[in-house]
């Protein structure tokens, strides 16, 4: 049911309106200006019918003063038993909805006062409708722009870039569907982790941005990431399974308004430096923008767990890992590290796929990514593998007992080529080394 403030300085008046509305209104009743600013703000009604002129502060006053202090539009209706056509052009110019004459006739009064609501229901569902993200129910980019730039100017707190990390893998694995389910989720705890008072937008995507009215404090901003990062990692797992392994997670670049500025594009551009020094450090962490040494800020607030998310293998097929080179380089190295030191026997072997006649009409091109697909399906999961140009494959065969396991392990890939109509047009040559010798 609505709610309706009646603010009149004569007790007989207030009764009466009240029982007039009764029967399709709550009402809560204010007999002065002064008494109506404390009765609004305990009791938020969806509008205001004012007596217009009153001892003290007038209707209108008592409009302004809410205004301002609510920084919004309140519904008012006056009502006066003045007859002066003054008062009523003076009223409408002030920014009431509506106006009545003493004395009230009911029907009149019920009829006006549901026009009111009904317009404000109207227009608070458009301004909805072009303000907020239709999915997540936050601000859009642009109002949240907006809003943004007027509170910079005049508030003190902190400005938050939020990047939900690693979503885009959340599409490619399950889908659009379940990547609308974890922004609605992720939009839920955004609000869970800021008061009511505070913004939050989506700028699009997998960006967020909100304003912490009051916040200033380090420990805070560390507080609020480690509550986003711990509720998204249980979310994301009760939506897609416990065994999800997607390393969801916020990086957060924060900004302190005004000690770095007032100006809403600057001090975005700045909380967006932060973010990316967060980015370059793991992710799932947060960093407060300074003009000195950035990177050493950065906190990260991330659990066992998440990093091996992070650091995890999101293919989890079975056969050889396939990397690229310089990632095989790597890997080379450290293997090459562990034969030495603990005696472990690892074999590099050199394939060279070559065209076994003059006609050139068959793509090496075509025939290197058969063989790779090969190579990956033929060897074990403790294998690695790497394409380096059209016909060069480089493979790091582990924990080998003896050169004939080696030599069978090309075996196998032999058959597994010859089983292949591009075996017919082309053949590759090997040579191979063991690490530890």
């Amino acid at each position: 049911m609505k709610k309706i403030l009646i603010v009149d300085d004569q007790e007989v008046t207030r009764e009466m309106v009240a029982f007039m509305l009764e029967s399709k209104y709550e009402t809560v009743c204010a007999e002065s200006a002064a008494q109506a600013m404390e009765v609004y703000r305990r009791e938020k009604p969806n509008m205001i019918l004012s007596d217009f002129r009153m001892p003290g502060m007038t209707g209108y006053d008592l409009q302004i003063e809410l205004q301002n202090e609510f920084h919004k539009k309140i519904p008012f209706m006056f009502m006066t038993a003045d007859k002066s056509e003054d008062v009523e052009s003076q009223s409408f110019k002030n920014g009431a909805m509506d106006f009545i004459h003493k004395p009230i006739q009911p029907e009149i009064l019920l009829r006006r006062i549901a026009n009111i609501l009904s317009t404000v229901g109207e227009i608070e569902a458009l301004k909805k409708t072009s303000t907020t993200d239709a999915l997540t129910g936050l601000f859009n980019k642009g109002s949240s722009e907006e809003e943004l730039k007027e509170i910079c100017k005049t508030s003190r707190g902190s400005l938050l870039m939020i990047d939900l990390d690693s979503f885009k893998l959340v599409n490619d694995i399950h889908g659009h569907a379940m990547g609308d389910k974890i922004l609605i989720a992720f939009a839920d705890i955004l609000r869970a982790a800021m008061r009511s008072s505070d913004l939050i937008g989506r700028m699009g995507g997998d960006e967020f941005v909100s304003f912490c009215h009051g916040v200033d404090d380090p420990a805070a901003i560390a507080s609020k990431t480690k509550f986003i990062n711990e509720k998204i990692t249980a979310a994301a797992k009760k939506l897609m399974g416990e065994d999800m392994n997607i390393p969801l997670g916020a990086s957060i670049g924060c900004v302190l308004v005004p000690q770095s500025g007032t100006d809403f594009s600057e001090l975005y551009k700045k909380a967006d430096k932060a973010l990316y020094i967060v980015k370059q450090n793991g992710k799932h962490g947060y960093n407060i923008y300074s003009e000195d040494a950035l990177e050493e800020q950065v906190e990260t607030v991330v659990t066992l767990d998440q990093v091996e998310m992070i650091l995890g293998e999101r293919n989890k097929e079975s056969g050889g890992y396939v990397v690229p080179f310089e990632t095989f380089r790597v890997m080379y190295r450290l293997i090459k590290r562990n034969a030495t030191t603990f005696g472990k026997r690892s074999h590099l072997v050199l394939m060279l796929l070559k065209h076994m006649d003059d006609d050139k009409n068959f793509s090496l091109r075509i025939a290197g990514e058969k063989f790779i697909d090969c190579l990956q399906k033929t060897l074990k999961r403790g294998d690695v593998v790497s394409h380096n140009g059209n016909n060069q494959f480089l493979l790091l065969l582990t924990d080998i007992d003896n050169d004939d396991d080696a030599e069978k392990i090309i075996g196998r890939i032999v058959e597994s080529w010859n089983e292949l109509p591009e075996s017919k047009h082309f053949c590759f040559t090997y040579e191979q080394a063991v690490l530890n010798s």
